[in-house]
């Protein structure tokens, strides 16, 4: 209970708020399409709320954890070994049964009572490691001066990291895999690795990326011209001249938007959910949002999450520990990748990726994993405190 007392509430309320929020349009979003396709109206509520409440008990047990069960290496060790294995299983399934794709991905494990995302738990894998790893090593990165010196210390955990993205590319995951290395250059950005060092590693990164766009817009290969992510891509340039095609999805999206205005059009009255736009209570879910409860209700989701993110990275900054900084940038960096994804693919200013937004969209492995890394940070955090009183 002492330890209870001293939780961070900047993170605990918008947390609960959230999933409440998520529950309500979850059931909002998809009693239209589960009617129609048979089912009950209330089949994604009551899932929905079983992941919300499994949610706070997995966040609740993992914040009472004693903090050296979560720099157990052994038990690190398990989780990549789970990830890894559970990525190899997805590639060898889509290669040996081209049909067990869903929308052209290998993306999850149907566990019979759950579909189990092994890319949720490769993010919070990449982040507790890497914290561990470069925590460990900050000592030895802190006095190398070029790129080879940090290289040759960094070389084992980089080729688990880089594995793993890989593979997650390679379902193919685009949006899963740039989240994954947003997570990855975060953390080694906020290790002690000497800042010229990082600017030209940030420099030369986005030199790469850019030329890379420039070059697959201007001038795209054969193959690539009939790859989906490329189509995602014209998409998100000319949807209203693809809207047939694939611009249909982010069309209907603005659509929903539009209709929204500043108030919206009331919970439950959406127009767009009715059969235009797929799966509206996952991908698109905000799209709904923004029909039903306008701008105003846009405006508070973004504003929970953004309190969420804004004070991890605030305990970042603050925090004397290596290891608990980087967690908390990794976590907040986790979140904030999947809303720009996610907004920003409803907006057009980015191509659609299929990332779901955090606490709201329907989807267990996300809730169950976020809220896993919620309980970290606040782990973390309340145990901090704890240290600080001792020395008073």
């Amino acid at each position: 209970m002492k330890k209870l007392r001293k939780i961070d509430l900047w993170i605990v309320v918008p947390y609960i708020l959230l999933l409440g929020i998520g529950i309500v349009m979850v059931y909002s979003a998809s009693f239209y399409n589960a009617l129609v396709a048979g089912g009950k109206t209330d089949q994604y509520l009551i899932k929905q709320a079983i992941y919300a409440v499994l949610g706070l008990f997995l966040c609740y047990i993992t914040f009472m954890l004693k903090e050296k069960i979560l720099k157990n290496q052994r038990i690190l060790s398990i989780v990549m070994l789970v990830t890894v294995l559970s990525l190899f299983y997805l590639l060898a399934r889509a290669y040996l049964v081209p049909s067990s794709r869903i929308n052209g991905a290998s993306a999850w494990i149907n566990l019979g009572f759950f579909n189990f995302q092994p890319l949720e738990l490769s993010k919070l894998f990449l982040i507790m490691f890497l914290a561990l790893v470069l925590t460990n090593k900050q000592n030895r990165l802190i006095k190398k001066q070029g790129w080879r010196e940090v290289f040759r210390e960094v070389f084992q955990p980089l080729i688990v990291v880089g594995s793993i993205i890989i593979m997650v590319l390679l379902q193919p995951d685009i949006g899963g895999a740039l989240i994954l290395s947003l997570i990855t250059l975060v953390l080694v950005s906020s290790s002690t690795i000497p800042g010229r060092l990082i600017a030209e590693l940030s420099g030369t990164l986005l030199v790469l990326f850019t030329s890379m766009i420039v070059v697959i817009t201007k001038f795209p290969p054969g193959f690539v011209k009939h790859n989906y992510a490329y189509q995602r891509f014209l998409a998100m340039q000319h949807p209203f001249l693809l809207e047939q095609k694939a611009g249909a999805q982010l069309v209907n999206s603005f659509y929903a938007i539009s209709n929204g205005g500043i108030f919206g059009v009331g919970l439950g009255n959406s127009i767009q959910k009715r059969g235009y736009l797929p799966e509206p209570h996952t991908d698109f879910i905000m799209s709904i949002v923004s029909e039903e409860l306008g701008f105003v209700g846009v405006a508070l989701i973004l504003g929970l999450l953004l309190i969420m993110i804004l004070r991890m990275i605030s305990l970042g900054f603050r925090s004397k520990k290596t290891y608990n900084s980087l967690v908390y940038y990794g976590v907040a960096t986790m979140i904030l990748a999947q809303i720009i994804l996610n907004v920003g693919g409803l907006l057009g200013l980015i191509p659609l990726t299929g990332v779901t937004l955090p606490f709201i969209s329907y989807g267990g492995s996300s809730m169950l994993i976020l809220s896993v890394a919620l309980g970290i940070v606040l782990n973390l955090e309340t145990t901090a405190k704890f240290e600080k009183m001792k020395k008073r």
